[in-house]
């Protein structure tokens, strides 16, 4: 589909979007309700965030993958 040099951009906008989405559902429950207007509601705050998301990724990611590799890198 992508060539594998895409694979960090391609991994940022799928993260973001599992995460802005997910995220901004459950926030906009526990803050407004998941009543009348919901979805609007709900939709609305992940057309804000996903992009706010996606840069962050883009511009973290390497960091939080080395850290994480570095705190993990000790043996059993």
């Amino acid at each position: 589909m992508f060539p594998r040099k895409h694979t960090a951009r391609v991994f940022a906008f799928l993260m973001s979007a599992v995460m802005a989405f997910l995220m901004t559902a459950i926030i906009t429950a526990i803050n407004t309700g998941v009543g009348n207007g919901f979805f609007y509601r709900w939709i609305r705050a992940f057309v804000i965030a996903w992009p706010i998301a996606f840069v962050i990724v883009l511009l973290t990611g390497t960091h939080v993958r080395a850290a994480a590799e570095r705190a993990c890198s000790r043996g059993d």
